[in-house]
């Protein structure tokens, strides 16, 4: 009798090296970026020259720091000034396909061979046997088409819904026995609603099981709804346009998976240099490739990462989300804190309201933070919000400010800077 083969528990064994090996391999496959980019590209030479940085200095993922981090409104000036592709890439460069996204910033599409959302599907579960809804357009942005080369990778079956109304999507999932979905959770949401519009039992009629997300944050509450109203095992993954899929959730759900194609630096905004453990600074990302050489694209999103290893097994760093973007935080004592951390505070003593003060006081910074409440809650509040406030956003509250119910304002800022650097 045949025997079944045995599954693997990671989609390749990158995703389990140890994590010297795991350096080495960064280190050696920046190295062989950095002379291939300076041999084929025309602005990465540039760039190199103008700051009199030699491609044999670029030896470590810490050597990234020399090279100066380049936003998506600077790639899009790039393009412009030498398009398609800013000088990115050789000039006879041969590419699979180019998207587009606005602004407009071209993409030369890595090959077929690229595993590009590949492993985050397979974090997710999926295999050979699902029938998957592909929500993402397909037209000129790269969406569609790459979430299609993950799911193909993993042996899904794909249908290519794309953009089409939430009727036709429920009849695709009634007719197919579509068992997968993947595109934005607020989308799925409408499709759900469009089903029970139609006299459907969404769970009880259909085979929808497990949602992959991207291009848009999960609610922890509408998570919840998902698993528990409609028993749809949710994932998120996480990646931008320039630089394609960059993290994933594992069955653990307690922190992104950095791919290993990519090279992920968290860095402070405003100098570039590279942060540890556990501070909260902007994603920068390198793609590991032979085509298009952009180094230290910064993705203008905020995040720390984890070093610890997941119990999964995965011996990659994590980032612990998105919290927000760069421009919406504020530095306090070298430490950022963004809006998303004050309102994942409120959250944790009932959707709290509550304003932070930034002051300058005696050459220090002054952090106070303003809570309506009334008596009955101050003193459990004085007890414990001080130490649920420096775990999420690892700064200390100088100063409690207890206020009266409705001083604050939908229209209030989370977070005022009132230091004066004069």
């Amino acid at each position: 009798m045949a025997t079944q083969a045995k599954e693997h528990r990671y989609f390749d064994a990158k995703e389990n090296m140890g994590l010297t090996k795991k350096q080495s391999y960064y280190n050696q496959s920046l190295v062989k970026m950095v002379r291939l980019g300076y041999k084929k590209s025309p602005r990465v030479r540039k760039i190199f020259d103008e700051q009199n940085i030699s491609p044999s200095e670029i030896k470590t993922v810490k050597d990234l720091e020399k090279l100066p981090v380049i936003s998506r409104e600077q790639l899009v000036k790039l393009e412009k000034e030498e398009p398609p592709f800013g000088g990115f890439s050789a000039k006879d460069v041969m590419t699979d396909r180019i998207f587009t996204s606005p602004g407009p910033v071209y993409e030369p599409h890595l090959t077929e061979k690229d595993p590009i959302w590949g492993r985050g599907y397979y974090a997710a579960g999926y295999r050979k046997g699902d029938v998957v809804l592909n929500a993402f357009t397909y037209h000129m942005v790269a969406a569609g088409l790459t979430f299609h080369s993950g799911l193909r990778r993993v042996g899904a079956t794909v249908v290519p819904s794309g953009a089409s109304s939430t009727e036709n999507q429920v009849q695709l999932i009634r007719d197919l026995g579509v068992t997968g979905y993947t595109g934005t959770p607020s989308f799925l949401m409408a499709i759900i609603k469009k089903a029970e519009e139609m006299g459907y039992h969404f769970k009880n009629d259909f085979k929808v099981r497990r949602a992959s997300f991207v291009a848009e944050p999960l609610q922890p509450s509408l998570r919840e709804k998902f698993e528990k109203e409609y028993d749809i095992d949710t994932y998120q993954m996480y990646g931008a346009t320039e630089v394609g899929d960059i993290a994933y959730e594992c069955r653990q759900k307690n922190g992104w998976h950095i791919c290993e194609e990519v090279i992920v630096e968290i860095v402070d905004p405003t100098t570039g240099k590279q942060l540890g453990p556990g501070e909260l600074g902007e994603v920068v990302v390198t793609r590991l490739n032979n085509i298009f050489f952009l180094f230290r694209f910064g993705t203008g999103d905020l995040s720390r990462y984890i070093k610890e290893r997941c119990p999964c097994g995965r011996t990659s760093f994590r980032i612990t989300g998105i919290a927000g973007r760069v421009g919406e935080a504020t530095k306090v004592r070298g430490m950022f804190i963004a809006p998303s951390q004050l309102r994942l505070v409120a959250s944790r003593f009932g959707e709290l309201k509550l304003q932070a003060l930034v002051d300058r006081l005696d050459f220090k910074d002054h952090l106070t933070v303003r809570i309506e409440a009334g008596p009955e809650d101050q003193a459990r509040l004085q007890r414990e919000f001080e130490n649920v406030f420096k775990e999420i956003c690892t700064v200390k509250v100088d100063k409690l400010e207890f206020i009266e119910t409705g001083t604050l304002t939908g229209k209030d800022s989370l977070i005022v800077d009132r230091r004066s650097w004069k």
